[in-house]
């Protein structure tokens, strides 16, 4: 009953976690595509895409046409993706015996659970308060930071924790700074969008690019987590390696620039 579980939980993680990066990176694509239009002289830039044997067509707008009840939000499968996550976490981690190690561990399960779970909310309260830094203004400076931070929690949760460990713990950040950025930092402010549109109102530009500056970090580290996660199917070339943290820290950096890539594509 329990590889059942884990079985169907599993799923559900990966599945949901397609759907909202796929979204994502969708949005980032068209908004990429918009540009380009605008910057070519489009007085009103439309996107045309052929799909399914149809024909699409998106263009930005700068206000509400319809009903605030008649507009779609993404939200649902980053909130699917996280809860699965934290539950295979509990499940296959916290409860299933891969937290210490069995032969010389230095800390209970208990204390390796709370290490464990503890960096995940530190770690977006540390994050979230760099993204309100003023070094938020300069991209490179906020990668430099958060990736020797990163890579500062990495090398201290291997004291604690086994290596395979360590890196689902590090994906695990990854993803509920992703979660907490779309629920706490970038639909509040779309719902204040909406509403003020819906009463006539203008819409305070800033609304939208904190959203939007918050959307493009979830961008970064998505692909850092999928190679994170990824990495339970190869012991040998990432946690199990005696240099198991730097390559973790090699990941994130690929996948950094890959991002970097697909952003730009």
């Amino acid at each position: 009953m329990s590889e059942w579980l884990q079985l169907f939980v599993r799923w559900t993680h990966v599945f949901a976690a397609i759907l909202w990066v796929g979204t994502t990176y969708y949005f980032t694509w068209l908004d990429g595509q918009l540009r380009a239009l605008e910057a070519r002289g489009g007085a009103s830039p439309a996107v045309w895409m052929l799909h399914s044997g149809g024909f699409y067509t998106v263009q930005k707008q700068k206000g509400l046409g319809v009903a605030p009840s008649e507009v779609h939000w993404f939200r649902w499968e980053a909130m699917v993706t996280w809860v699965s996550g934290v539950a295979l976490l509990i499940m296959v981690y916290y409860t299933g015996g891969l937290m210490v190690s069995v032969l010389d561990a230095s800390v209970s399960n208990t204390t390796a659970v709370a290490c464990g779970a503890g960096a995940l909310v530190a770690g977006w309260i540390v994050y979230d308060l760099l993204a309100r830094s003023p070094i938020v203004r300069s991209d490179y400076a906020f990668a430099v930071v958060a990736f020797v931070l990163v890579v500062a929690l990495a090398f201290g949760l291997e004291t604690v924790l086994i290596p395979r460990a360590t890196y689902i713990h590090i994906g695990g950040l990854f993803g509920t700074i992703m979660a907490a950025n779309v629920w706490m930092r970038i639909l509040p402010p779309q719902r204040r969008m909406i509403a003020a549109a819906a009463r006539g109102e203008t819409i305070d530009p800033t609304l939208g690019a904190g959203a939007k500056e918050r959307s493009k970090h979830n961008t970064f580290m998505a692909v850092p987590t999928v190679f994170l996660m990824v990495s339970n199917h190869f012991p040998t070339a990432t946690y199990g390696n005696r240099h198991s943290v730097v390559i973790l820290s090699l990941l994130i950096l690929v996948g950094w620039l890959a991002a970097a890539a697909i952003r730009r594509a």
